[in-house]
Parts: structure tokens; C-alpha cells; sequence
């Protein structure tokens, strides 16, 4: 995130976020933490997000979509809270895959490593399905689903789900157009059944602590942002013994060209199974089928598969608020474009690179946290996704006027304060603490450091999880949580509100309304991209009872 940082500068950076997080616990400004050399556990996790151990039986659950992401949320969820026990998919691959795995470092670790042999082979003989409906039907016990399908079939899956009475999970991004997000929210509240969506940054530690510090208003009046997230598939693809259809009618281009995860190479048991039944399942075509990303129909492209990661983590540094407006460039100036029958290099309907800027308000902008009186109090976000070059780590920088704040690979928490006039020590070497003026929180310059926090320092982790092993993604602590909200849930409530507006009963912490929000952010860049235009964001959007929607006249075309 930061080029001309060295080695020892980010050490230094990572230390600078222990101690600040320790001062400000340890005055009251930040929730308790527990300083140590390893990173937070679950029960940490739990603690601190506001759900306990379960007293009963886990809630049992299926998964409808055993593909890339299916594969990780069975590798890492807990199934003291969520034991899945019944598995749906079309591809007779990831049938295989989900209860195999993948050999480590793979986060896709598979039915069988998770529930033991036995248990692995009764679930795919007696509860492995192709047809969610028929699985909804068999499956008696299930009280929840968790969806990890492609992104034009999540609405339509989800509010069958929540119709079959059925509490839902649903990946990110919400649906395809935001209409659909409307309609999930309607039935969820209609069949008072749960409806969280994957955004899972809102269940990291990491981004936790970093949100807590710039909440402290730790690094000053914050005006830029940016985040990026920058990968390299220029290399040629290799297909490591894989069975491929080279040649079969309707297949334009059977084996991809390059290291492209996007574009998979097609199998021969997928082709096989369902040469003739894709039709059924909402695919135009096998390559549609299985590279379903690619296309604008079925994928919503880089912004919906990575850039709403990360501007829903800057919607929630700012206060949880709603933009101002987008505008961007998106190009397919490397894979080519699927239109174009003379280009074979990689066809695909979704840009290879995009380039938005949004503003956001600050917290002295009428539509800000403070709902204040200045207008021109605006934060700009920036955001690229590019396909030819992964020299940077991804993650977001936050640019404040007394400090900046990087969150780099969802791993690592970096803290530097600004310069001050007279002194002479360089903010990338400079060593801080947090001191009390006022009743408030001020980064101050520290020559040592000493205690807890030296402590923090040398052991490279601690309070901002950072070291002592792998910093959680969030992913386990969302499945717990949406198990947790099931169990304390009363149908009957449902979604009742009290006087002050808000829900009479806890929610995961990315229900419907907030996933909403992340999904506007996404397809409107898309719109702002295909249009090359600026768009302005309007309130009604982001209310579900609204119908209002950015794309209402929207025709996807590949």
C-alpha cells in the first residue's frame, strides 16, 4: 500500500498500532484487549462481536454452492455453532472437492477434514443434491442455508430458502441489481427468517481495531482513501493433469490461456453431466457455466468480486455512511472482449481493469456522522483493480491530517503519525503513543516505549492480531454469529422495531439493509463505468421499502 516503506519501517508501523491500541484500551477509549504475541482466538472474537458459546445443539444447515467460496466457508467454520449436513451443487468437480479438499496451505480443507471419514461418506451418499429444491424438500431438520452460488442466482435461491422456511446466509454481493436486494429484504421481513450476507470484514478483528482508532479520531480530520486490489494473470496457464475438453460444439474456447482463476478451464466431468441441462440451471452456455464471473449477466466483475470488499471497509472507517457520488473508468485492454470473435485471447464480458473515485462525507457534512452544516466536508476514495501487475499488496490507507493508517492484506495494521513543524524525525520513523488532552485520544511522537505495549512491539502482534499465527478473516466468526442470531431468535418478533427505530432483536452485524448498502456501492460504479459518467447517489436507493433503484432499466449485455 505504501511503495517506499522498508522492512523496517513497517515493523515499526505494525508496533506504532500495538501501542496505540493498548493506550487507548487502557484508557478507556478502545473496547478491553487482550495484549499478547499470539493474534485473537474465537473466543476473543466472540467476546468482542457480541455472541457466547452455544448451550445447545449447533444449528444444522446446508450449502447450496460447493465451488471456490463454498469451499472456504466449509473450511472455516466452526461446527460447534453451524454443522452443515447436507451439501448442493451442479458440478460434479466441486461435489468432489467439497468433501476431499484441497492439501494445505488451501484454506479449502473439505467435508472430510472437518467431520471425520464416516460422517464424510454418509453426507455424499444420502445428502449430497444437485436440485436445491429437492434438497429443501428431503432435508426435514435444516433450520438454515448457507449460499455461496454465483451472483445472478443468489436473490432467486435465497428467497425460495427463506419461503421454505429457512434462516439464510447468502455470499457477497447481495443479488445482481438492486431490486433483488429489495426483495430479499421484503421476504426475509415477510417470512421473519434471519438474512445475513458474507461481507465477513465486518466480523475482522483487524478492521474492528482499525475502525475503533480512526473512530478516536486517532490520525485527525481524515480526506482520502485508498484502496486497491491488484493482481498479475499474464502468465500462461498450465493445466497440471487436468482432464480438459479441448474440442467440443458450442465451446469457443475450452482451456484458458492464462493463469487466470476467473477463466477455469472446463472439464470433462462438468461437460459430460451437464452438456445438456445448463439451460435449466440459468447458464447460456458451459463457459458461462463455469466462468461465470466473466460475464455481466451472471458476475457483477471486479467491483462486486473485490472492490466491495473494500468500500464497504471504507463506508464503516467513515461512520457507516452513504456516498456522495462515483465515477470511473473500467477498461478490457488486456484479456480482450468476448464480443469480439477475432479475439481468443481470453473473451470476457466484465472489464480486466477499473479506476472509480467516490465522495463520501465527512463528519461535518450534512449527510455525514455528525450531520453537520459543511458541504465541502467531503472524503474522496479511490479504488483500482487492475489484471497485469500485483506489485502491491491489497488493502486501504487512510489518510488523515494528523496520522495515516494502513490495513494491508487483510493481515497486517499499520499506524504513522504526521510530522509536526519543528521536528525533525520522519513520520515512517517515528515511534508513537496515545496521551489524553481534553477528555480525547492525540497520537503523540514516544522516543520509548515500555510495559505492555514494548511488549506488544517486540512480539510482532498482539493487540491488533498481527502476529503469532494467521489473523482471521472474519469468515468463522460470521457463520458463528448467524448460528448465535438463530438460536436467541424469536420468529415471532420478527423485524419489530422500537420507538428509537431500532430492531427489538439482535441481527447479524451484515443483515439485508447493510449488505444493501455495499451492493449500491458496487453496481453503481458499474453504471458510473459503462456510462463514463458521473452519478450522483440518491437517499431513496439505499431505503428497502424505497423503489427506487440506480439500475432499474438496466440490460446486461456480454
Amino acid at each position: 500500500m505504501a511503495l517506499d516503506l522498508t522492512a523496517e519501517q513497517k515493523e515499526l508501523g505494525k508496533g506504532n498500532a500495538n501501542a496505540a491500541a493498548y493506550d487507548l484500551t487502557r484508557r478507556n477509549f478502545m473496547k478491553s484487549l487482550a495484549i499478547s504475541g499470539a493474534s485473537f482466538g474465537a473466543v476473543g472474537a466472540a467476546a468482542y462481536f457480541g455472541y457466547e458459546a452455544f448451550k445447545g445443539k449447533p444449528v444444522k444447515a446446508a450449502l447450496i454452492g460447493c465451488g471456490d467460496e463454498g469451499g472456504i466457508l466449509m473450511g472455516d467454520h466452526d461446527n460447534k455453532y453451524l454443522e452443515f449436513v447436507a451439501l448442493c451443487d451442479i458440478r460434479p468437480y466441486n461435489k468432489k472437492r467439497i468433501i476431499d479438499g484441497e492439501p494445505a496451505p488451501s484454506p479449502r480443507k473439505g467435508y472430510k477434514a472437518m467431520y471425520g471419514e464416516s460422517e464424510a461418506k454418509k453426507v455424499a451418499a444420502e445428502h449430497m443434491y444437485t436440485d436445491y429444491e429437492e434438497m429443501l424438500a428431503k432435508e426435514k431438520d435444516l433450520e438454515a442455508v448457507v449460499i455461496a452460488l454465483p451472483l445472478h442466482l443468489h436473490a432467486k435461491v435465497a428467497i425460495a430458502c427463506m419461503k421454505a422456511g429457512k434462516h439464510v446466509l447468502c455470499e457477497k454481493l447481495m443479488a445482481r441489481t438492486v431490486g433483488q436486494c429489495k426483495e430479499m429484504i421484503e421476504v426475509a421481513k415477510k417470512e421473519k427468517r434471519i438474512l445475513s450476507i458474507g461481507h465477513q470484514r465486518h466480523y475482522s478483528l483487524l478492521y474492528a481495531h482499525a475502525t475503533e482508532m480512526l473512530q478516536n479520531n486517532l490520525i485527525g480530520d481524515i480526506k482520502h482513501i485508498r484502496a486497491l486490489w491488484h493482481r498479475n494473470f499474464t502468465w500462461d496457464y498450465k493445466p497440471d493433469g487436468k482432464d480438459i475438453v479441448m474440442s467440443a460444439p458450442g465451446i469457443r474456447q475450452p482451456a484458458p490461456r492464462f493463469r487466470d482463476g476467473w477463466f477455469q478451464p472446463i472439464l470433462r466431468e462438468d461437460y459430460e453431466a451437464l452438456k445438456g441441462s445448463y439451460a435449466q440451471h440459468d447458464y447460456l452456455s458451459m463457459e458461462e457455466l463455469v466462468r461465470w464471473r466473466l460475464y455481466n449477466r451472471t458476475g457483477g466483475g471486479l467491483m462486486a468480486e473485490l472492490g466491495s470488499h473494500q468500500l464497504d471497509a471504507a463506508s464503516i472507517f467513515l461512520g457507516k455512511v452513504k456516498p456522495i457520488s462515483v465515477m470511473g473508468v473500467g477498461t478490457r485492454s488486456f484479456f480482450g472482449n468476448s464480443a469480439d470473435e477475432k479475439d481468443n485471447r481470453n473473451p470476457r464480458g466484465i472489464d480486466d481493469h477499473v479506476y472509480v473515485t467516490f465522495e463520501f462525507p465527512g463528519k461535518n457534512h450534512p449527510r455525514g456522522p455528525g450531520s453537520g452544516t459543511d458541504k465541502n466536508d467531503v472524503v474522496v476514495v479511490t479504488y483500482s483493480s487492475i489484471s497485469t501487475n500485483g506489485f502491491e499488496p491489497y488493502g486501504e490507507c487512510v489518510m488523515g491530517s494528523r496520522g495515516t493508517l494502513v490495513v494491508s492484506s487483510e493481515s497486517d495494521l499499520m499506524l504513522y503519525k504526521e510530522q509536526e513543524p519543528g521536528r525533525r524525525a520522519a513520520p515512517k520513523d517515528t515511534k508513537v503513543s496515545v496521551s489524553e488532552v481534553g477528555k480525547k485520544p492525540a497520537l503523540e511522537a514516544a522516543s520509548t516505549w515500555g510495559g505492555p505495549a514494548a511488549a506488544a512491539s517486540a512480539a510482532g502482534g498482539g493487540a491488533t492480531g498481527t502476529g503469532g499465527g494467521p489473523v482471521s478473516r472474519g469468515y468463522k466468526e460470521e457463520m458463528a454469529d448467524f448460528a448465535f442470531c438463530i438460536r436467541e431468535w424469536d420468529a415471532k418478533a420478527g423485524y419489530e422495531k422500537s420507538s428509537d427505530g431500532k430492531y427489538v432483536q439482535r441481527l447479524p452485524r451484515c443483515h439485508g439493509e447493510v449488505a444493501m448498502a455495499d451492493a449500491i456501492l458496487a453496481l453503481t460504479a458499474n453504471l458510473a463505468m459503462a456510462q463514463r459518467r458521473k452519478i450522483d447517489f440518491e437517499l431513496d436507493w439505499f431505503k428497502p421499502e424505497s423503489h427506487q433503484v440506480p439500475d432499474k432499466d438496466i440490460v446486461f449485455k456480454d
